[in-house]
């Protein structure tokens, strides 16, 4: 009887061992994507987290060109709006998954007064200067390191923007790391420094259907957790006031279909085409909060945004116009894709009344956005 207590004993643990030995693990792999115009290499990585939800991520722009995520049978599907390869991304993207920089969003007349220096920037968006210029970071090749992490799989993109580039001040060094975690989340953290006082306002600009391209994204379910908005001129500046929620069609803060009122009040949307707003979230003591939701009713996907930025800018889609093919052939007509970027308000640097995006010498920039998957 001894002897057969001792088999079976050994039994359980040489399973367990197995089963500890068989368990998924995060892991980060690469390959070849291409060459740049100028001889430059470009990587990609694939990031995948112990429940097998992969994220793609390329070395030019910091792209994620796919995300890969579970709808509530298990079944993993791409979620993000992109190109198959390398040549789509620089024949013509509206900044398809693309790390934005150095200035997220518009700077009116493409200038800006600092320490009694006006600094003038490349117009890219009619007079306006859009997300960092002709080439901003999302035009850029960034330097890739694997980062340690518990809990999951991390990549480090580093990108250092000389004096002066798109007319910016400052030599800037800039660090973000994508982490996939075990619980399915996608971390974005960011990190910057200057030797020159200059503005920053970084964001990522990934596009969602979390149908998977099945339809477009007016069925959505939409939370934002923001009281107020940036009403915006006919250039899509800001006009300076907060403007409350509340019995207009800028009040997500229930939850609703995107489509529901998407074409109301043309005087206040986007040539009447939809919303390219900034959302001026709830504030609280907390230094990471919620953000925004969005649900998909069909596939049961559901994604919650937290972040420490002040703000973000929801875009439906409104300029896809059946002009971009893009992976498995795909057409992407209007409103085929969403974009939830947390950032501080555009134009801050000439309106002295929003929340400050000056950092100065000796001092770091950080911030960071959570975007969590999961299915109902």
């Amino acid at each position: 009887m001894k002897n057969r207590n001792i088999l079976f004993l050994a039994l359980i643990i040489l399973g367990f061992a197995c089963a500890q030995q068989e368990a998924p693990q995060a892991t980060l792999t690469s390959a070849p994507f291409g060459i740049l115009p100028n001889g430059d290499s470009v990587t990609l990585f694939t990031l995948t987290n112990a429940n097998g939800l992969s994220m793609d991520v390329m070395t030019y722009g910091g792209i994620v060109t796919a995300l890969r995520v579970p709808d509530r049978d298990g079944k993993l599907e791409d979620v993000v709006l992109g190109y198959d390869n390398l040549d789509g991304y620089l024949k013509s993207s509206p900044y398809f998954g693309a790390l934005i920089g150095r200035y997220g969003n518009r700077i009116a007349d493409g200038r800006f007064t600092l320490d009694s220096v006006e600094y003038t920037l490349v117009q890219n968006n009619g007079k306006n200067h859009l997300h960092g210029g002709t080439v901003g970071f999302d035009k850029v090749n960034w330097t890739a390191t694997s980062v340690d992490v518990e809990g999951g799989v991390a990549l480090g993109l580093t990108y250092v923007s000389v004096d002066g580039e798109e007319g910016y001040p400052g030599n800037l060094t800039t660090q973000v790391i994508y982490t996939l975690t075990n619980e399915n989340e996608w971390k974005v953290n960011y990190e910057a420094t200057t030797d020159k006082r200059t503005v920053v306002n970084l964001t990522q600009h990934t596009y969602f259907n979390l149908s998977s391209m099945k339809e477009d994204i007016l069925n959505h379910e939409l939370v934002l957790n923001a009281p107020a908005f940036l009403p915006v001129d006919s250039t899509l500046i800001p006009t300076g006031e907060l403007r409350p929620v509340a019995d207009t069609p800028f009040d997500f803060t229930s939850g609703k279909p995107i489509g529901r009122d998407i074409l109301k009040d043309n005087t206040q949307l986007t040539y009447g085409l939809g919303f390219d707003h900034c959302w001026v979230l709830e504030k609280s003591n907390k230094k990471m909060n919620f953000a925004a939701s969005v649900y998909e009713p069909v596939s049961g996907r559901f994604m919650e945004i937290y972040t420490e930025e002040p703000a973000i800018q929801f875009y439906s889609g409104n300029f896809l116009d059946g002009s971009i093919t893009g992976k498995n052939s795909t057409v992407y007509n209007h409103r085929n894709g969403l974009c939830l970027e947390t950032q501080h308000y555009p134009d801050s640097p000439n309106q002295p009344e929003f929340p400050s995006v000056v950092l100065s010498p000796g001092e770091t920039y950080r911030t960071s956005t959570v975007m969590k998957f999961s299915t109902k």
